[in-house]
């Protein structure tokens, strides 16, 4: 998970970074949507927001932590994780009717797009 939210240098780590050559399958998907989320500061405006009862702080915390462990683990996630996930999945789709500031919307958009494609990958694989 990132320790710093305001960190605007925030860098993957170099196995993240190697998932981001891969030009092919949803590892390469995940890879390129999380250098862009790691290059964007936390909206300003929603530091300390509640919305729907959850913490948008921790909201981003808690899918940064399952994105990176995914890509980390190759494309794995634990059970425990994978539920972390899916319950943050279904904040977001309550919380993002209610952002009503561009950057926070499209903050909050790219980690909910970043959240169903780890959780699709995932569930292709229990399907299979």
């Amino acid at each position: 998970m990132r320790t710093k939210v305001t960190d605007s240098t925030r860098q993957g780590s170099p196995e993240e970074m190697r998932h981001v050559k891969r030009t092919t399958g949803p590892e390469a998907a995940v890879a390129r949507l999380w250098q862009e989320h790691l290059g964007e500061r936390f909206p300003a405006e929603l530091r300390g927001a509640e919305l729907a009862g959850a913490d948008l702080v921790l909201l981003d915390a808690s899918i940064a932590g399952c994105v990176s462990v995914w890509l980390n683990q190759g494309g794995a996630l634990d059970t425990e994780r994978l539920g972390i996930l899916c319950d943050c999945i279904a904040d977001l789709e309550q919380i993002l009717p209610m952002l009503n500031e561009p950057e926070g919307l499209r903050y909050y958009q790219r980690l909910h797009q970043l959240a169903l494609l780890v959780s699709t990958a995932e569930d292709s694989k229990t399907t299979k």
